[in-house]
């Protein structure tokens, strides 16, 4: 197969879809790869890093679209890159589409198969594409946050571990999955007073025995997220509903009793986010204020360290990236039920059911797309 790479566009994404050892694991099983001049600069490979790996280094993204049975990127596609996409094509990247009709209609025109890292699942029901990147955007959330409540930032004027007599600040993380979890182990390691929220008693059960003490443990209510909201300093939103969009855990009502120069960062905004007031930002300005409250609302955030992305990324999708190349996609799909959950637009039909639902569209189950897998 030929697999392509195009650099990403999107603003300050810096990743890169395939690293050049990934590259060579494809070549080595017999497949053609093409990447982008300059695609792996932001995350510290060279283009003769990659032509070392068996890589053919082409200019602009024209070929590798025009070219290439499977496109390998990060970020979901954006317009122009859209418009390239032919039918049977495959791409497998983050979609995000729930809260994204616009692209979701584009896909659909396009006929392309696309499958989103975001909901190819595992055999304990957990998340193995995403999970990396929610790591890292949950470790992010509190530097991000800390950053954002300095007075010239906007916020409160307040170090997120205090000093000696002087207490430290309040952290608020809603969620306890992967990224909520990340987030509290650096926001306790910072010296922050953390308080983590969810509805699972599972959940808080798994984070009192992590923690002990280092954190308090609060069941989710709209009564206690309104509580909570008024003390935190810091509000971190952590919430996943897997290939749905994000629910609305924070109204405008809640933000505007929150203390001014607080600072809300929306893990979830790729997701449409968990805050009423968010909508998304980018890396060259990434926040903004609403009722005296900072918001930082970036949709990219592991893309502000690329390269240690970009090696957990590809530890996780060379597996998969591998077996569509070397079996074709319904042949991959129809063997790997977790790969065919990962499958959300085809031919034309919405194949993941909650992407349907968030935009009342029609929903094909994935299973009839693939068939007999031939």
């Amino acid at each position: 197969m030929l697999v392509g790479v195009p650099s990403e566009i999107k603003d300050n994404e810096a990743r890169v879809g395939l690293i050049p050892s990934s590259v060579q694991e494809l070549v080595h099983h017999g497949h053609r790869v093409m990447v982008q001049a300059g695609a792996g600069l932001g995350s510290g490979f060279t283009d003769e890093d990659y032509r070392l790996a068996g890589a053919e280094i082409v200019d602009g993204p024209e070929k590798i679209f025009a070219d290439a049975e499977m496109v390998v990127k990060v970020k979901e596609p954006q317009a122009q890159e859209r418009e390239r996409l032919r039918p049977g094509q495959i791409l497998f990247t983050y979609l995000h589409l729930a809260p994204d009709p616009e692209q979701t209609r584009d896909l659909i025109a396009s006929k392309a198969v696309c499958i989103a890292y975001e909901t190819v699942t595992s055999p304990s029901g957990a998340l193995p594409l995403l999970t990396p990147m929610s790591e890292v955007a949950g470790r992010l959330a509190p530097q991000v946050g800390a950053h954002a409540l300095e007075k010239a930032q906007g916020g409160r004027g307040i170090l997120l571990g205090g000093v000696p007599g002087v207490r430290a600040a309040s952290v608020v993380i809603l969620g306890g999955g992967v990224s909520g979890t990340h987030a509290a182990t650096i926001a306790v390691g910072m010296g922050a007073q953390v308080t983590v929220v969810d509805r699972s008693p599972d959940a808080l059960k798994r984070l009192s025995s992590q923690f002990g003490n280092a954190i308090s443990t609060v069941y989710s209510t709209r009564a206690a997220i309104e509580k909570l909201a008024q003390e935190a300093d810091l509000l971190i939103g952590a919430v996943l509903i897997p290939g749905a969009a994000a629910p609305k855990l924070v109204s405008r009502e809640i933000i505007r009793t929150m203390k001014k120069g607080s600072v809300v960062v929306d893990i979830a905004i790729d997701q449409g986010g968990c805050f009423e007031t968010s909508h998304p930002t980018t890396h060259s300005d990434p926040t903004y204020v609403v009722d005296g409250v900072v918001h930082y609302c970036v949709a990219n955030m592991p893309g502000a360290v690329a390269r240690t992305s970009t090696l957990a990324l590809n530890n996780a999708t060379l597996p998969f990236v591998l077996a569509l190349a070397d079996k074709g996609w319904r042949m991959a799909l129809s063997q790997d039920p977790h790969l065919l959950a990962g499958l959300n637009v085809c031919d034309g039909e919405v194949t993941c059911q909650p992407v349907a639902e968030a935009q009342g569209l029609p929903y094909t189950p994935a299973y009839e797309m693939v068939g007999s897998g031939q």
